[in-house]
């Protein structure tokens, strides 16, 4: 599958390949991507939530009167549920939201994700992500000539410097390197992004993974 390559300024810088057992997957199968998604989303909870149990609210545990012969019910500290001030029952406690996704999974989820970005014509391949000078004016202008308006960009092993401080104040645009291409960031922006290096280095993530 070949696409052309594009300059930042808009022109063109040649064609190449995309790997079809990575971008050319034609039956997309969300429930693959719902999977990724909610195991993303899960894991980067901070489970902090938290309320006191009944050993933990500040009021008496005395009982508050004797147990039969009042005409009322029967009860003993005022730290229950049931009053006002007291605890709360069964509510949330701190804990982990993670769980658990095989790495094959999140794999396969990944190439349905860059598969559906292609297939939808909604890939974009840049010859670099490079900038002179960190001007957000200059890189929105840039962006102007390329379409894009909400992208992910995958910018290769490192991002540019002034690439990132110019992109950072572009609203719906996200700037990553290799290393943080995922399912959720990619589906989440309209349009992906990709430069050459980013390209060499998706395909040799998935080649470690079929190796191993």
């Amino acid at each position: 599958m070949k696409i052309d390559v594009l300059k930042l300024d808009g022109g063109k810088g040649g064609e190449v390949d995309l790997p079809d057992d990575i971008f050319g997957i034609d039956e997309i199968r969300p429930d693959l991507l719902q999977r990724c998604v909610t195991w993303q989303l899960a894991k980067r909870r901070a489970g902090t939530h938290k309320i006191q149990t009944r050993n933990e609210v500040s009021r008496t545990g005395k009982k508050m009167y004797r147990q039969k012969g009042t005409g009322g019910a029967r009860h003993g500290s005022r730290r229950a549920a049931q009053f006002v001030g007291g605890a709360k029952a069964h509510g949330p406690v701190v804990r982990s939201h993670a769980i658990e996704l095989p790495k094959k999974v999140r794999a396969l989820a990944l190439k349905h994700a860059l598969s559906s970005k292609a297939k939808a014509g909604a890939l974009v391949v840049l010859e670099a992500a490079a900038l002179d000078a960190p001007k957000t004016a200059a890189l929105r202008a840039n962006f102007a000539k390329l379409g894009l308006t909400n992208a992910l960009v995958i910018a290769g092993p490192e991002v540019d410097g002034a690439f990132r401080l110019a992109a950072r104040n572009i609203p719906n645009v996200d700037v990553l390197p290799n290393a943080g291409l995922n399912v959720y960031d990619v589906l989440r922006r309209q349009t992906l992004v990709l430069t050459r290096a980013a390209l060499e280095g998706i395909a040799a993530r998935f080649a470690e993974k079929e190796a191993a």
